[in-house]
C-alpha cells in the first residue's frame, strides 16, 4: 500500500491551472515526440499551418495531440525547443531517437515535474493511494479530489484522461476495451502499471525497475532537491520517497531503490552520497544540484553511447 499523505490537492507549483484532455484522446505514440520536436525546431509555426497534417503525416486531431505532448514533456515551450529538448533530442543530443529506455524514464519524470500540464497524471502518481485499482476507482477519487479543490471539469474529460493514462502505461492486451486504431505507447515498457488478474484491475509496480538507471533516479533526486531549496546540500531520503512530486512517487520506488541508486552513482561521482544522521538517512551533495544532475546524465549518456557504438 502506498504510504498515506496529506490529502489536500495542491496543484501549485505543478501548474498555474488544471489541464485536462488536451491530448485529443491520443497517448504519445512511437516517433511522435521526435517528429514534433524536429519539425517545430525548423518551423515553430508548423502546428498552426493548414498543411500541418500533410507535413507531419498524421490526422488533424493528431497534430494537436503531438503539439500538446511535446509541450507536456517540456520538449517545447510556446512551440519553441527548450533547453531540455535540445539536450535530449537535438542533433547532438543525448538520445535523439529515444533508443535508450533511460530516456523514456527521463521523459516520464519531465512530464510530472512542475509545471505539470497533465493534471490527471499529477493526481494519479502523487495523490491516488490505492496500489491496486480499477478505472472506476481512479475516476471516483479524481472527481472527489477536484471537488475538494473546487475545480469543475466535465466527467467526459476526466474519463478521457484516465483512459489515455492507462493506454499510455499498460500493455494493450491488458485493457478491457481498445479502439481499433490504438497502438501501444513506448511508455508501457517502463512497467509502472500492470494488469492485476484481469482486464479490469490494475496495479502500480513498486520498487526496483530493471530499465531505470541509477543515474536517472539521482538526477531526479537532485532536481527535486533544487526545487525545494536553493541553499541546502542535503535532503531526507523520506522526502524523496513520499512527498508530492518526489522521485519515489513518480517512479514508484522504495527506500532501498533510492538508496541503492545513490550509492551506485556515488562510486563514480564523489559529489553525491548517503549520510546517516542519528538514524535519519540523508541524501547529500556538495555542488549545485541542477548542474550536478546534468553532469551525471552527460556521463551516463556518454557511456551509453560508447557501449552502443
Amino acid at each position: 500500500m502506498i504510504k498515506q499523505r496529506n490529502l489536500k490537492l495542491d496543484l501549485q507549483p505543478q501548474a498555474k491551472k488544471s489541464v485536462f484532455a488536451r491530448h485529443e484522446t491520443f497517448h504519445p505514440r512511437f516517433g511522435w515526440l521526435k517528429k514534433g520536436f524536429d519539425r517545430a525546431s525548423k518551423d515553430p509555426t508548423i502546428f498552426l499551418c493548414k498543411d500541418a497534417p500533410v507535413r507531419l503525416g498524421v490526422g488533424k486531431n493528431m497534430v494537436r495531440s503531438i503539439r500538446y505532448w511535446c509541450g507536456a514533456f517540456k520538449l517545447l515551450e510556446n512551440d519553441q525547443p527548450t533547453d531540455f529538448g535540445q539536450q535530449l533530442l537535438g542533433w547532438d543530443g543525448w538520445d535523439p531517437y529515444l533508443e535508450d529506455p533511460a530516456s523514456l524514464w527521463l521523459l516520464h519524470w519531465k512530464l510530472l515535474e512542475p509545471a505539470c500540464l497533465a493534471t490527471a497524471w499529477h493526481f494519479v502518481f502523487n495523490y491516488f493511494q490505492q496500489n491496486e485499482f480499477t478505472v472506476e476507482d481512479l475516476f471516483y477519487r479524481l472527481s472527489e479530489f477536484l471537488d475538494q479543490a473546487s475545480i469543475k471539469i466535465a466527467d467526459s474529460s476526466l474519463k478521457k484522461d484516465i483512459n489515455c493514462l492507462l493506454r499510455m502505461y499498460v500493455t494493450q492486451d491488458a485493457r478491457s476495451s481498445v479502439s481499433e486504431d490504438s497502438l501501444d505507447s513506448p511508455f508501457v515498457d517502463l512497467g509502472l502499471i500492470s494488469s492485476a488478474g484481469d482486464s479490469k484491475h490494475f496495479a502500480f509496480r513498486l520498487g526496483n525497475k530493471p530499465s531505470l538507471p541509477a543515474e536517472v533516479i539521482v538526477h531526479a533526486c537532485l532536481c527535486y532537491s533544487a526545487l525545494h531549496s536553493k541553499t541546502t546540500k542535503s535532503i531526507p531520503v523520506s522526502r524523496l520517497l513520499y512527498e508530492v512530486g518526489s522521485p519515489g512517487m513518480i517512479f514508484k520506488l522504495t527506500e532501498s531503490s533510492i538508496c541503492g541508486a545513490i550509492e551506485s552513482v556515488s562510486k563514480s561521482n564523489l559529489n553525491v552520497g548517503i549520510e546517516d544522521s542519528a538514524g535519519l538517512l540523508q541524501f547529500s551533495f556538495d555542488r549545485d544540484p541542477v548542474k550536478l544532475s546534468t553532469e551525471i546524465l552527460n556521463d551516463y549518456y556518454d557511456a551509453w553511447g560508447e557501449n552502443a557504438a
